[in-house]
């Protein structure tokens, strides 16, 4: 077991499915709940972060040795807030409908606990090869918990899925599923299934 997860692929596929940021470790739960009332913001955030953590992932992978210990947690910081600020900007300029949706949330990625956390428990202490593989496993968790979430919800709260109707109006939308209830009811029922899938697996 120790030498597959010394293996390339486990690092790039460990984030989708064991270490799954928001099911497994239960971070990154503010964007998760915040934003997931349509396909599209999900989709929206979780690459917004995606970029975040894989170019921050890489920087501090690269000048790891030459951070004093005494000021990394700060270090880290400031690098997550340069590549933060690039997106916003970037969204705000090319996406203004998308970066006007998600409000203050894609500022807020500063202190989202995957990216800060990757970089304690990961980059820190490897090279850039596993560092972006890692990076990726953990973005492709993300998102994928964003857009099943966000799915979900604009389904059941509103009868579409990317603003496309698909219920034809012979379904009323449960209003509660885009109001923050429904953020709280749909991800519990998603970590309830992986925790029972996990069970039957391990059983």
């Amino acid at each position: 077991m120790a030498k597959k997860k010394n293996t390339l692929i486990y690092e790039t596929l460990k984030g989708i499915w064991n270490e799954n940021p928001v099911l497994a470790s239960l971070l990154g739960l503010c964007p998760a709940l915040a934003v997931t009332n349509s396909v599209e913001n999900g989709l929206t955030m979780g690459l917004a972060t995606t970029f975040v953590l894989l170019c921050s992932s890489s920087i501090v992978s690269l000048i790891r040795s030459i951070i004093p210990k005494q000021v990394r947690i700060a270090s880290y910081i400031v690098i997550i807030a340069t590549f933060v600020t690039v997106i916003d900007r970037y969204l705000a300029a090319y996406f203004p409908v998308n970066s006007k949706a998600l409000g203050p949330y894609i500022p807020l990625i500063v202190v989202n606990c995957i990216i800060l956390g990757r970089q304690e428990a990961f980059s820190s202490k490897n090279g850039i090869g596993r560092s972006i593989l890692d990076s990726l496993g953990m973005s492709l968790g993300f998102i994928m918990v964003l857009v099943v979430l966000g799915g979900i919800r604009e389904l059941l709260g509103s009868g579409t899925l990317l603003n496309i109707s698909v219920t034809g109006g012979y379904i009323t939308p449960w209003m509660v599923m885009i109001l923050p209830p429904g953020a709280f009811f749909g991800l519990g029922i998603l970590i309830a299934l992986v925790n029972l899938i996990n069970q039957r697996r391990a059983g």
